[in-house]
């Protein structure tokens, strides 16, 4: 969980923006005018700030200059109903993350906010607590994991970090690209110098190309240049309009020939990372993306896995997030049982290390005795999954020719002595879990309640 404090005098904004905030899980303040601003910035020292550029008779621009002197840590979003291009490059050259023009859709809203958030980021430890002995990180400090494919990965940045050869990293929403382009800036040698993120779906295209290219008022104020001798990491780049692929292509080309010739400005020594949640190999053949610049940003392909494909770093990432959060809000440190953990290693994962992120949030908020069970993760993972058990390594033979009911019947008893087992035997737990009565458990169980019994 962040902290986030919003700055806005338009109260349907502020009350909107603080909601959709707080439904990420994160601890939200919001406050109306300029001075009441001021002062939370300074108690606060949120992890995020979102802040109107007009605030009545002030300049928001001034909130982040103050920001960006007395609190660097602090990432900061500019919201405004004033779109022109001058603006949000001044903001940016200011220290800003990113430009958010009114009216916006929430999805922009907390797509930008997770973005800001991820960049960044939290220190990670060399090794996280685990519970199990067999568990380990990898040497990179932002990734995590043991898995065939992470090692994989590792190893191709370990070869390529001190090369400049641009990077092309695909993968699905959420697989960790942001996270593998910041572990290759890292390795290398460009390390000490700026890592700067431009999402290529979240500006108008006017916008982006002063991002990217300048104009007539700001010319020099790129993203290249921000990040002069550092590293570019152009998200979503499968959305850069074709006008403006043509003009990457021609200053990655402009690059190239510079180097040869060892005279590279400050705005073209950066080494550049391209990421794409779809096929750029696709979007070619389809005429959607140039095949020249293509062929220029992938000289260096990766794929980064989906979190499905990679079960064995499941348990790793739950248990790194878990200490994380508990470090953050000050709880004892929780742990996760068997049963839970076999759920989260089954679930499929479509949203990914956000969505396991996410879920882990969940499960601490509603986690008692120090321990995180089946109950506590989301509907989703544990709806989706079947659970063997695999401490008895027990082997069941259908038996084929016996009636369906009997068959449904003993299944039933089987699922109930593991809710038995789970609930160390009571059976008001595990009757309040399986959502019956005492008396359907019992009556499930062949068994008669103490009154059916004096009855008889």
């Amino acid at each position: 969980m962040s902290k986030i404090l919003i700055i806005d005098d338009e109260a349907p904004v502020l009350n909107l923006m603080a909601k959709s905030c707080s439904a990420l899980g994160h601890e939200v303040s919001a406050v109306l005018s300029f001075h009441e601003g001021m002062e939370a910035l300074d108690r606060i020292s949120p992890d995020l700030l979102l802040v109107d550029l007009k605030l009545g008779d002030f300049d928001g621009r001034d909130i982040i200059r103050y920001s960006v002197e007395k609190h660097p840590n602090t990432q900061v979003i500019m919201v405004t109903g004033n779109g022109s291009i001058e603006i949000a490059v001044d903001t940016m050259r200011l220290g800003a993350f990113d430009y958010l023009p009114k009216p916006f859709e929430l999805a922009d809203l907390q797509r930008t906010v997770a973005s800001a958030l991820h960049q960044r980021g939290t220190p990670l430890p060399t090794r996280p607590q685990s519970s199990r002995e067999d568990s380990f990180v990898v040497s990179s400090p932002g990734l995590i994991g043991q898995s065939p494919k992470i090692q994989q990965i590792l190893q191709t940045i370990k070869k390529i970090a001190s090369s400049d050869s641009p990077v092309l990293l695909e993968g699905e929403f959420g697989s960790g690209k942001q996270m593998v382009a910041r572990s290759i800036h890292d390795a290398g040698r460009r390390t000490e110098a700026p890592f700067k993120v431009l999402q290529c779906s979240a500006l108008p295209e006017d916008l982006l190309e002063a991002e990217l290219f300048g104009n007539a008022q700001h010319r020099g104020e790129t993203i290249f240049l921000r990040a002069a001798g550092g590293t570019v990491l152009l998200e979503e780049i499968h959305e850069l309009p074709l006008r403006l692929q043509s003009k990457l292509e021609a200053f990655l080309e402009e690059i190239s020939a510079r180097r040869t010739l060892d005279n590279l400005p400050a705005n073209m020594d950066v080494r550049l990372i391209a990421s794409s949640a779809v096929s750029l190999q696709d979007r070619v053949e389809t005429g959607q993306f140039r095949e020249d610049l293509y062929y220029k940003i992938s000289v260096i392909p990766l794929t980064v896995p989906p979190l499905r494909s990679r079960a064995e770093d499941i348990g790793l990432l739950a248990d790194h997030f878990l200490k994380r959060f508990t470090e953050r809000t000050g709880t004892p440190t929780l742990e996760i049982d068997k049963y839970a953990r076999r759920l989260l290693e089954g679930y499929g994962w479509p949203g990914n290390v956000g969505e396991l992120q996410n879920a882990m949030e969940r499960a601490c908020a509603f986690a008692e005795d120090g321990r995180i069970r089946p109950t506590d993760l989301p509907p989703k993972v544990t709806q989706k999954v079947v659970i063997t058990d695999e401490d008895q390594k027990a082997v069941h033979h259908l038996p084929i020719g016996s009636a369906l009911s009997d068959y449904i019947r003993k299944q039933e008893k089987m699922f109930i002595r593991e809710t038995l087992k789970y609930n160390e035997g009571s059976r008001e737990k595990a009757a309040s879990m399986l959502g019956v009565s005492i008396a359907t458990l019992y009556r499930k169980m062949g068994l008669k309640l103490e009154s059916d019994k004096m009855k008889g």
